[in-house]
């Protein structure tokens, strides 16, 4: 092992050290999928796939580029409409959900690639994650008058105490598109947590940074998951991540299902082992 992967692995182990010592407990089945499968064309990006998410837990997926890790993620938040399978979130079932549907319940998504408005500053960007909890109409909002003021303001707050959890005070006048990736990374997290969600689904969010600003997002992930109690369901590539944050993994290949259970059971899985991690591991 050279020093730069020795220093990373200290690092991620700091992490793992946290999360083992929380002590977190699950709770029942928030988010249940079944039988999902997914064509575009004669391209099956999905067959047959089922697992389910519980509640407070931090629920990772994995696998090679191309499995269909994104794919999951967006029938769940209800970019894709699967032709086949169902999702049940807190036991009402779907055939199929839309975006505002699902982010109504209580779902909210963060992307692979960041889609924030650059020219907006910090506090604007995650203010508009409270969208949907604003019921002033847009012209009493515009004009700032009565209710939509004091509506406005406690909003603010909300968006004040987030920006203190996700330690970007310095930054909250400043352009999004002025700040390093890593940060922009956060405001993109504090922006879904505007919402306050009940399940968070994380598409790759340690894509592109370095050690540091993965622990400090491991860090977030995981102090979201205990203090505020959110489900996580999260993409990632880093597999030291992946095993020292979360309590299930579920593994794809292909469009297909190859594994299922803890970190352990799915570092010792054949399959698993075959498909993505290597035969050296």
């Amino acid at each position: 092992m050279n020093a730069q992967n020795f220093t990373e692995a200290a690092m991620l182990a700091t992490v793992a050290e946290t999360a083992i010592g929380r002590g977190r407990r699950t709770g029942d089945v928030i988010l249940d999928v079944q039988n999902i499968s997914l064509s575009f064309g004669g391209v099956k990006a999905l067959t047959d796939i089922s697992f389910n998410v519980r509640e407070h837990e931090v629920r990772a997926i994995i696998g090679p580029n191309g499995a269909g890790k994104s794919s999951m993620l967006n029938c769940i938040n209800g970019v894709y409409q699967p032709q086949q399978g169902s999702i049940t979130f807190r036991g009402k079932h779907f055939k199929h959900m839309n975006s505002r549907q699902v982010a109504e319940m209580g779902v909210a998504r963060t992307f692979q690639n960041l889609a924030l408005f650059k020219g907006m500053s910090v506090l604007d960007n995650i203010m508009t994650g409270r969208n949907l909890k604003m019921k002033s109409g847009l012209l009493a909002q515009a004009l700032r008058w009565g209710p939509a003021e004091r509506e406005e303001l406690a909003h603010r707050e909300f968006v004040e105490r987030i920006i203190d959890f996700l330690e970007i005070q310095l930054h909250r006048k400043t352009p999004v598109g002025r700040l390093p990736y890593g940060l922009q990374k956060r405001v993109d997290l504090g922006r879904a947590l505007a919402m306050e969600p009940q399940v968070l689904l994380l598409d790759e969010p340690m894509a592109g940074m370095n050690v540091e600003e993965k622990q400090d997002m491991s860090r977030f992930i995981l102090d979201v998951n205990d203090e505020f109690g959110t489900t996580i369901v999260l993409i990632e590539h880093d597999m030291g991540v992946v095993m020292d944050i979360s309590d299930r993994v579920v593994v794809l290949d292909y469009g297909k299902k190859i594994g299922d259970g803890t970190p352990d059971e799915v570092r010792n899985n054949e399959d698993v082992i075959r498909a993505y991690l290597g035969t050296e591991h």
